[in-house]
């Protein structure tokens, strides 16, 4: 059994560090950012959490590059990299083997196609360093994947549960809807997250951003996480009070942001439904001229 993760960031580190551990010289990172590479190839994964800090040995390989092939291709690219990676996948994959999404934006499953599966995971991680990743603390995976596949994962001690197709794209859209409402709302504020709950305003745009995000998705039937969305933005916002928006560093680095597949991958699917999403159009379209105007910083 092989598995190869494309991607080189904190949620690939995290898992090819663990699936590593219980199948060493199994794992194979394919990705596109060469210090990332080197570091890996130095050194492995280095994973820190509660247990610990500990290297795991994987294969790096720039994308494009020959790769043995995997029963389990693991995606974990930003969506904007999607384009560059799907060239490369067949390559990649076995004979009888799957694709496996566990991106959290929207719009991913639909570009790999009808035989891929989906995974939302309430994982958290942070990359220190090339290569060095902390991990938060243990939480669930939800996998719509064949139960071959799933016990692969809870085989490296992952918290797995199984999910049909339905309520992966549940979880998924209930995942998206809180990252409308903060991520692109802390960018254009320049606030952590917890700063916005006292902001009056802020918090109005909260409150409204998700609950478009609610309507979009029951205006498709999808049964979502949470029953009461300003219960759950808020919950969110409290424990990541500390936390400010990805998006931010994306800017600084001069890369592209995710809100294409986050507030206006809503927006849009809010204008084909006929469901007003006002406020997550504008959050896309201020991001957007924020990148616009962006000078990348060293």
């Amino acid at each position: 059994m092989r598995i190869t993760i494309v991607g080189t960031g904190a949620m690939a580190c995290l898992f090819g560090a663990r699936l590593a551990a219980v199948a060493p010289h199994a794992v194979t990172i394919v990705g596109t950012w060469l210090d990332g590479l080197a570091a890996l190839r130095r050194r492995g994964v280095v994973l820190s959490d509660e247990l610990g800090t500990a290297a795991h040995p994987v294969e790096a390989v720039p994308l494009g590059h020959p790769v043995k092939q995997a029963e389990i291709v693991l995606v974990l690219v930003k969506a904007w990299q999607l384009e560059t990676v799907l060239p490369h996948l067949a390559s990649l994959l076995k004979p009888g083997g799957i694709v496996l999404t566990l991106q959290q934006s929207l719009g991913n499953l639909e570009q790999l196609g009808p035989e891929a599966c989906l995974g939302v995971t309430e994982l958290e991680a942070a990359l220190l360093e090339p290569g060095y990743v902390l991990a938060g603390p243990d939480r669930p995976t939800h996998l719509a994947a064949p139960d071959w596949a799933v016990d692969v994962f809870r085989h490296a001690g992952l918290d797995v549960v199984s999910a049909t197709p339905e309520q992966a794209i549940g979880l998924l859209w209930g995942m998206v809807a809180v990252r409308c409402s903060l991520e692109a709302l802390s960018l254009i504020l320049d606030a952590p997250y917890g700063e916005m709950l006292a902001r009056r305003e802020a918090l109005l745009l909260m409150d409204r951003a998700i609950t478009e995000c609610a309507m979009v998705a029951w205006a498709q039937h999808l049964q979502l996480p949470f029953a009461d969305p300003l219960f759950a933005v808020r919950h969110a916002a409290e424990t990541r009070a500390r936390h400010t928006s990805p998006m931010r560093r994306d800017l600084r680095r001069g890369a592209p942001t995710e809100i294409d597949a986050l507030n206006g991958a809503v927006a849009r699917e809010g204008i084909r439904l006929g469901v007003h999403a006002t406020v997550n159009e504008v959050l896309w379209h201020q991001v957007k001229a924020l990148a616009a105007g962006s000078t990348p910083r060293p």
